[in-house]
């Protein structure tokens, strides 16, 4: 049996968001749920995210660093989500272990949002159901697409290509080659859900800079420069 999920590196995540804006543009035109809006335009918009990117910053300045984290639906081999689901509607399917939510047999209960532990799950104000990321299963499985754009359209729009999609059950993909070599790790494992989705660790660079290195040599504003150049004073620079 296959397991579909996505590797998302956080050495190379932006924060550019376009994972967030590609999902609700897609989801919402696509056949797999739309995700509604409150105010959309307005000061304190509201509605349905399958992605959301949460950015930290870590330490103390001028020592801080920025982190961002993607994060939506992991997929869980173990999900906890569907043995709460008093009408069966939260499922996992058997052929790929993507889980999913059948908008019909939802009432709204929430029961799901609360045995999630990553917060991966929202209601549709408008249309009173739970919804969550599908791995745009509307997508990857549509024979009319060339096989190149049947992804998830995260993983298409990352301009940084820090999201991969694949199986990782089979041990030959690229996801589970890549998690191998790069320690892929899994999100709050101890919670014994089995995440699909993995993460891949950032790598902690030191950068020693010299203040020499903060001098250019060739300062085109460098007084002696200027002074050999002919027809050229620092004095006709500054008057710019």
């Amino acid at each position: 049996m296959s397991q579909l999920a996505l590797i998302i590196d956080l050495n190379v995540c932006v924060g550019c968001s376009a994972c967030v804006t590609s999902c609700k543009e897609w989801n919402t035109s696509g056949k797999a749920g739309t995700m509604t809006d409150q105010n959309a335009y307005g000061k304190d918009p509201t509605g349905t995210f399958f992605n959301r990117v949460q950015t930290f910053e870590c330490g103390e300045y001028p020592n801080s660093e920025t982190i961002h984290f993607p994060k939506s639906c992991l997929h869980c081999e173990e999900p906890p989500c569907v043995p709460v689901c008093p009408t069966g509607a939260s499922y996992k399917r058997a052929e790929d272990g993507i889980v999913l939510v059948d908008y019909d047999k939802c009432i709204g209960c929430e029961y799901c949002s609360w045995a999630c532990p990553y917060g991966a799950r929202e209601i549709d104000m408008e249309e009173k159901v739970m919804k969550k990321c599908t791995l745009c299963i509307d997508r990857i499985y549509d024979e009319d697409l060339p096989e190149a754009r049947r992804q998830p359209a995260c993983v298409l729009a990352c301009p940084t290509s820090a999201r991969i999609f694949g199986d990782v059950h089979d041990e030959n993909s690229e996801v589970s080659q890549i998690i191998r070599d790069r320690g892929g790790y899994q999100l709050m494992p101890e919670w014994g859900t089995n995440p699909a989705n993995h993460y891949l660790p950032r790598i902690k660079q030191t950068i020693n800079i010299s203040q020499e290195d903060l001098e250019r040599s060739n300062n085109p504003l460098d007084k002696e420069d200027f002074n050999t150049t002919p027809g050229i004073s620092l004095d006709d620079v500054t008057s710019w």
